[in-house]
């Protein structure tokens, strides 16, 4: 159970962060430094695999030979939309379904959260060759269907409907670039289907108070027109909640912090303009009830544009 735990704070790290570090620069998501031209729509899909078999149970690490791989898997529609060249609209929903290889617990499948943020441009300043870009974004994530979050680690989701506000600044200088972001993510409480349960102390109720949490990330990169490539250094800091304890199951609202690092590539055929192509992955470096995971994503995403064309005549 205390391997299984971990497992639910990775899928949720990585739900909750997760398009943030599946797609590239170049798909025009919450976290990066581009925006989508007005009355232009980018949408697509994206999978993600991640599994790992060593955890941290506070801040010691640990392995379970008896649940063997933890794993989870997530496909993800998601959306973008240019309101004005200013202004964007973003969606994501993603299905996920998890599994350990071992042991007798069996993973779940569902949908999970649905996503909804307005992303704008503040300040585009240029500099010669360079150009400083400053976003201020602000999203509303609640669940789609009724999964269960009292089931770590092997739920899908948390069960919490966040706020989230963040700010992103990006400099870009001959096609090189460096973005940073930060997000403060309110989370509400859940409620789950005990009536007592204890964390640090006991609770006579069904209801889980949920800590908030920030969310810091940093891009270094190549963003070109027919091809892109980026290392990302991602970090989820939980501000609250409590370790599991040792020989006990985990909870919801455990403290949940996690260090990673990754790439994405990105290609656009000069063939099939409007398609972009991407891959990439991750490792967890550093955690506290997290498992340390290795993953790979991979999506494939299309621009289309609903601009009025104009006919020329002959």
């Amino acid at each position: 159970m205390r391997n299984l735990f971990k497992h639910l704070k990775q899928s949720a790290f990585l739900i909750a962060c997760g398009f943030a570090m599946i797609a590239p620069a170049s798909a025009q998501t919450d976290v990066d430094g581009i925006m989508m031209r007005k009355n232009n729509f980018c949408t697509g899909f994206q999978y993600s695999y991640s599994s790992w078999d060593q955890y941290w149970e506070g801040k010691r690490k640990r392995t379970n030979e008896n649940l063997g791989d933890i794993s989870t898997q997530m496909i993800g529609w998601m959306g973008n939309y240019g309101i004005t060249n200013k202004l964007n609209f973003l969606f994501s929903v993603p299905y996920v379904w998890t599994k350990a290889s071992a042991g007798t617990l069996h993973g779940v499948n569902g949908i999970q959260d649905l996503s909804l943020m307005l992303k704008y441009k503040l300040l585009e300043k240029k500099y010669g060759k360079g150009k400083f870009s400053f976003f201020a974004l602000g999203g509303f994530s609640f669940p789609v269907s009724n999964y269960v979050a009292d089931y770590q680690p092997l739920a899908i989701g948390l069960r919490s409907k966040n706020l989230t506000g963040r700010f992103t600044a990006d400099y870009e200088y001959n096609r090189m670039f460096i973005t940073g972001t930060a997000a403060y993510i309110h989370r509400s409480n859940i409620e789950i289907d005990r009536d007592f349960y204890y964390t640090d102390e006991p609770h006579y109720t069904n209801e889980v108070k949920m800590p908030d949490a920030a969310s810091f990330q940093v891009r270094l990169g190549y963003r070109g027109s027919l091809f892109g490539a980026e290392a990302i250094v991602s970090n989820w800091t939980t501000l609250g909640g409590f370790d599991i304890s040792r020989n006990n199951m985990p909870f919801p609202s455990n403290e949940m912090n996690a260090t990673m690092a990754g790439f994405s590539v990105k290609c656009n055929p000069r063939a099939l303009p409007g398609l972009s192509l991407m891959v990439g992955g991750n490792y967890t470096l550093a955690g506290r009830n997290m498992g340390q995971a290795i993953g790979a994503n991979g999506a494939v995403m299309y621009v289309f544009d609903f601009n009025k064309k104009t006919k020329t005549a002959n």
